[in-house]
């Protein structure tokens, strides 16, 4: 699943391509894609130039002239620049036309990714961007700490709720877990203010380093033919011997998700 620095990647990747274009024509091959009413969509789209791509946590904004539309990539979503002469595959299901006649494609192999209007003024204030927590950079340790000091959810899970602190997903919160020598399954009331503080700081250097990289390719990512560089320098996130200690990595399940971690750089305590 693409996170924060592959979906800040593909958003300066496109702003190359597109800012300045004009939509002549947008056209839904598969309707459950688009949320709210296709026709208003499409037809609202009309027109419009494309005048700016910002991002909130994982979510794309694409920023028009009197519209804008976000865009949450999921598993496996990804924008495709093409000429109009060439043909669709089977799994771009949203072209947008410009005046110029090139296109941006929506591809999404399966299906799960979300694109949605939403009033180019007030996004950040309305659904669904308004449940999202700070990113780490905006995060204040004190509001964070109260977030999470009562919760017996394992640490892996609380980096991965959205309306904590977003951006972080499944890979990098394995990382930052490892950064930190902290168990995935420390209940998150086990942590001190001073560690909370740390987590915020390591959140903000791994990040900063994947979007360095263009972000991790796993599986099908990547933004236009530029895949990302940062999976060499994965840690402990699919790797099977620790870089610190030597040992072997463990990969279970916490929640529903593969977390890896090295039994003894990262013992849990208690």
């Amino acid at each position: 699943m693409p996170e924060l620095p592959e979906v800040e990647t593909v958003r300066r990747t496109l702003k190359n391509f597109i800012i300045g274009k004009t939509i002549k024509e947008v056209r839904v091959h598969y309707d459950k894609i688009v949320v709210g009413d296709t026709k208003i969509f499409v037809e609202s789209l009309k027109g419009q130039t494309v005048r700016d791509i910002a991002r909130v946590g994982k979510y794309l904004v694409f920023i028009l002239d009197s519209q804008a539309f976000i865009s949450h990539l999921r598993m496996e979503g990804k924008y495709n620049i093409a000429e109009a002469s060439k043909p669709l595959n089977k799994h771009e299901h949203i072209t947008f036309v410009f005046s110029d006649d090139s296109e941006l494609r929506y591809q999404d192999t399966r299906k799960f990714g979300r694109i949605e209007l939403v009033n180019k003024e007030t996004y950040h204030q309305d659904l669904p961007l308004c449940k999202l927590g700070p990113e780490p950079w905006d995060a204040d340790p004190k509001e964070l700490y109260l977030k999470i000091h009562k919760s017996s959810l394992p640490i892996k899970t609380l980096l991965l709720d959205q309306t904590i602190m977003s951006g972080i997903g499944n890979i990098y919160a394995n990382e930052i877990c490892f950064s930190m020598k902290m168990h995935p399954l420390t209940p998150g009331k086990r942590i001190s203010k001073k560690r909370l503080a740390e987590l915020i700081a390591v959140s903000k250097d791994i990040l900063e380093k994947a979007i360095s990289q263009g972000g991790t390719t796993i599986h099908s990512f990547d933004a236009n033919g530029i895949t990302g560089l940062f999976q060499i320098q994965l840690q402990v996130h699919t790797q099977k011997v620790c870089p610190v200690c030597n040992g072997a990595i463990t990969k279970e399940m916490v929640r529903g998700r593969g977390t890896y971690y090295c039994k003894m750089c990262q013992k849990k305590k208690g």
